[in-house]
């Protein structure tokens, strides 16, 4: 059984004070005939089920879901995070994967809802044999990037600022790249046991804390870069990225 986890539960301040008014970002629908991020994410693939964690106007999610996404919305499974505003991404993924474990699935996509991504690299992390990271074209910016390097030892780490300040190095390194905020695990059990050894404060923090602990233990990744790739923190960021990947999909 293949899953795909998203969250969305976060509160979009930086894409509604670009907007002008409170907006759940990753249902904003954009100008046109344009697909929202959940409605294009979900799109790109099919799967047997879909876990989306909500948290911030979890109401419309629900209904959004109702009503826009036809015979699909039988496969997905809503979780609401009422701790959004107090906790960080992680326990959104901790949610998730409390529906997930159940499933007796085979391997897992968990993906952020504010992305743009180009449905051929997202096909290649999924129908990839293996676990994958992804990395995204975009230079490294501490104000934007989720960023992961690799130390002398081919360990990876991941690096992120919650304050958008600074990110630092304490290490010789021998990579590094700017996350692409997706993965897929394909070892179930080693999900579990990454999972099984965070404890709660791990878990208030962001969802890197299963990420980091997760492929510390795999030994057998693949890292796949996008084409294409956009984090919408703003709504001019979807804007730009939505025509982008479209006008790029068109030509190919």
């Amino acid at each position: 059984m293949r899953v795909l986890i998203v969250t969305v539960a976060g509160m979009s301040s930086r894409f509604s004070q670009s907007l002008g008014y409170p907006c759940l970002k990753c249902l904003y629908p954009g100008a046109g005939s344009r697909l929202s991020m959940l409605r294009r994410l979900v799109g790109l693939y099919e799967f047997d089920r879909y876990i989306l964690v909500g948290g911030y106007r979890y109401r419309e999610l629900e209904k959004a879901v109702a009503e826009e996404f036809g015979p699909k919305r039988d496969r997905m499974i809503l979780v609401e995070n009422t701790k959004y505003a107090e906790w960080g991404s992680g326990y959104s993924l901790y949610l998730g994967l409390q529906k997930l474990f159940p499933m007796g699935f085979t391997e897992a996509v968990f993906a952020e809802g504010d992305l743009l991504v180009d449905r051929e690299s997202f096909r290649e992390v999924c129908e990839a044999p293996s676990d994958v990271i992804t990395a995204s074209p975009d230079p490294i910016l501490a104000d934007k990037a989720v960023a992961y390097y690799f130390d002398l030892h081919g360990q990876i780490h991941y690096l992120y600022d919650t304050e958008h300040r600074a990110l630092e190095i304490g290490e010789p390194f021998t990579a590094i790249y700017n996350s692409g905020q997706i993965w897929k695990f394909s070892q179930p059990a080693l999900l579990k046991d990454a999972a099984a050894s965070l404890g709660q404060e791990a878990w208030k923090g962001t969802n890197l804390a299963l990420v980091q602990s997760y492929f510390a233990r795999s030994e057998a990744f693949r890292v796949i870069p996008f084409r294409k790739w956009f984090n919408c923190n703003t709504v001019q960021d979807y804007e730009k990225g939505i025509a982008e990947i479209q006008a790029y999909e068109n030509d190919g």
